[in-house]
């Protein structure tokens, strides 16, 4: 007798966690049909509520409150850790019960999106689907593919989600308004051919993940070659060789390609294979994007709200018609979005290079984190014991500010992790603005070496990572922006649209943690306005021309990419209000060189209005810029010649003004 045992979060639903400790599931995409199509097939649940008092008793109850009725057999409820074979094999021996044998191994299915976890399962022989959509194809012994799906001049990207909607396909990355990589079981191929798409099935599934490698190496090409599919196809062969030279040994099987990326090539990577350490020769910041299943993904639902705020950027914004706090160009007049003398005045007091220097000192190492525990931050890194630890911290933070605080779950290569959330919210608001960082650090392009002295690689458990630019430039700059919010709200100013501060987990493995949020409020039907994301702050070489880049370029089609350059515009206006020194680069189109490379990116992808701004990281020649030297090193130090609490200041200013503009204030 089949059983299907389903993982919970991320694959049944995404999980969100109030800061009283409250759990609430909210069921994903397509979930609830695919549960009812097996109202006669046993149902059980093997998932991680995590170890803390009274976790599996909070799981449990929003497992009712989210799929009523659909879970009703506690024997087949299993909790614990999925770090082995052991607790699948203890969900076989589980089946039995009611006068009903235990089930065999092969007749149980598990559902989950993890890969690592699948691999888990078939080596204690159960079946396994990467996602719901493909139970029936489990139980059925039919494989599931990566697919090219190719969509011809006459057919388009709602249209394809009509018909994928009906059938065993599930998107993963929109390369184009012509080629969306997916997964897909010969059945959903076939009525993909059938409604006039084109499929390319390019391998299994099965314990696979699907990553976007980027190549930042110079393309050399045969005289008179130049069509663009013949050279992305070369970028591509160029790019997944080297990433299988770098793993090999490592991982078995090997990894598997997928074929050509916008930049390089999609990699489909077993279990266990660490291919969000795969560095190529010059590879620049976002290299690695990893794509996550979504039925929804097509949608775009963001799309309404970027083409509202492309038509009119000065909605829901007071404007202002005074001269600002310093000498500098004239504030613009009221009605246009720009900031008023007052926001301008309260960002000034609040953000400045002082405060942001104690934030990033207290998350980089140099003082104590705070938050009730004496502890020097040694790294952020997501594989470090700190990384939960300043987690906790920002959050205490957020919620000592009066913010409605949550901590968004997600797994990552065995780890609990959270996005911290923070949120002023305003009755009645139409939408919400989000400003946004990356908490997490790495060091893995620093050079480590053993007892003997000789290299060895970064081991992210015990070696330093303060990542002081990267990016605690940009969380400590999140951390003012909301205590801005708190002295301007304490003034009896208050916002027209909500405000929330979003810090993400994991944006070095891939954007992992953003990745999972910006699919989640895509499923909560989130309304967000837009998205000011900052990404290494804090860099500025010495004696270099202090400059700013606000990267609004998108890879997706449609009304994102003119929202996106609004935001971008409204930034760029503040930023010499803020310091005339400041030279202003503004990177759009499909020539910016960040498109994909950082959280905003996880944005872009629903639809959503985002931009990323950084210090001078991308040059127009593609060569070096003029930020830190210290790039994902352990000398990522508050105390580095190249971090500037100055320019950081600048920058977080512009930022912060422009979105409680946004914000209506």
């Amino acid at each position: 007798m089949p059983v299907l045992l389903f993982d919970i979060g991320a694959t049944l639903a995404d999980a969100r966690e109030e800061a009283d400790g409250s759990l609430t599931l909210l069921p994903r995409p397509r979930i609830l049909a695919v549960l009812d199509a097996f109202l006669d097939v046993r149902k059980g649940v093997i998932s991680n509520p995590g170890s803390s008092e009274g976790a599996a008793e909070r799981a449990a109850s929003a497992l009712r409150e989210a799929f009523p009725g659909r879970f009703t057999d506690d024997a087949l409820i299993h909790w614990g850790p999925k770090n082995s074979r052991e607790i699948f094999e203890e969900a076989v021996a589980g089946t039995a019960g009611g006068g009903i044998p235990a089930s065999a191994a092969d007749e149980c299915v598990f559902v989950g999106e993890d890969h690592q976890e699948r691999a888990f399962a078939r080596q204690a022989g159960l079946r396994t689907a990467a996602h719901p959509v493909f139970t029936a194809a489990a139980l059925e012994n039919r494989p599931v593919l990566w697919a090219r799906i190719g969509l011809p001049e006459d057919r388009d990207l709602p249209t394809l989600e009509t018909v994928a909607n009906r059938t065993e396909v599930v998107p993963v990355h929109i390369a184009s308004v012509r080629l969306v990589l997916a997964m897909a079981s010969v059945r959903g191929a076939a009525a993909l051919e059938q409604a006039g798409f084109t499929v390319d099935l390019r391998g299994p599934v099965e314990d696979t993940a699907a990553f976007l490698i980027r190549d930042d190496r110079p393309l050399t090409l045969a005289q008179g070659f130049t069509d663009a599919r013949e050279r992305a196809t070369t970028r591509a062969t160029s790019a997944f060789g080297a990433v299988a030279d770098e793993l090999a040994g490592v991982t078995a099987p090997p990894p598997l390609p997928l074929g050509p990326a916008p930049g390089g090539v999609y990699v489909a990577a077993p279990a266990g294979a660490p291919i969000e350490d795969v560095h190529l020769p010059g590879a620049k910041p976002g290299h690695t994007e990893r794509l996550l299943p979504d039925p929804a993904l097509l949608s775009r639902p963001g799309e309404a709200w970027a083409q509202r705020l492309a038509a009119d950027p000065a909605e829901g914004m007071e404007g202002a018609t005074e001269v600002p706090a310093e000498p500098g160009p004239h504030v613009a007049a009221a009605g246009d979005g720009r900031p008023s003398q007052k926001t301008i005045a309260a960002v000034r007091a609040a953000v400045t290079p002082g405060v942001l220097r104690g934030h990033v000192a207290r998350l980089s190492g140099v003082e104590l984190l705070g938050g009730g525990e004496a502890l020097l931050v040694r790294s952020r890194d997501v594989s470090a014991a700190d990384n939960p630890r300043v987690v906790e911290a920002l959050a205490d933070r957020f919620q000592n500010l009066g913010l409605d605080v949550r901590l968004h779950r997600f797994r990552w290569r065995g780890h609990r992790l959270f996005n911290v959330e923070a949120e002023h919210r305003v009755a009645g608001a139409d939408s919400t603005v989000l400003i946004t960082a990356h908490l997490d650090s790495t060091a893995s392009s620093g050079e480590f070496v053993d007892a003997n002295g000789d290299p060895r690689p970064y081991d992210p458990t015990v070696d330093p990572a303060p990542g002081a630019d990267d990016d605690a430039s940009g969380t400590a700059a999140v951390l003012a922006a909301a205590e801005c919010l708190h002295h301007v709200l304490a003034e009896g100013r208050t916002p027209t649209r909500n405000v929330r501060f979003v810090l993400f987990n994991a944006e070095e493995q891939g954007l992992v943690g953003s990745k999972f949020y910006a699919r989640a409020a895509a499923a909560a039907d989130d309304r967000i306005a837009g998205v000011f994301q900052m990404d290494m702050i804090a860099g500025r070489q010495q004696g270099s021309t202090p400059t700013v880049e606000i990267h609004a370029g998108s890879s997706v089609p449609g009304p994102v990419v003119g929202a996106s350059d609004t935001l971008g515009a409204l930034v760029a206006d503040t930023v010499p209000v803020i310091d005339p020194a400041v030279t202003v680069q503004q990177l759009t189109g499909p020539s910016d060189p960040a498109i994909g490379r950082s959280d905003h990116a996880s944005f872009h992808e629903r639809g959503w209005a985002a931009i990323a701004v950084s210090e001078d990281i991308f040059t127009a020649d593609g060569g070096p810029g003029t930020g830190t030297r210290q790039y994902h090193t352990p000398g990522d130090t508050l105390l580095d010649q190249d971090h500037s609490p100055e320019f950081a200041a600048t920058v977080a200013r512009s930022v912060t003004a422009t979105a409680l503009t946004l914000a209506g204030l």
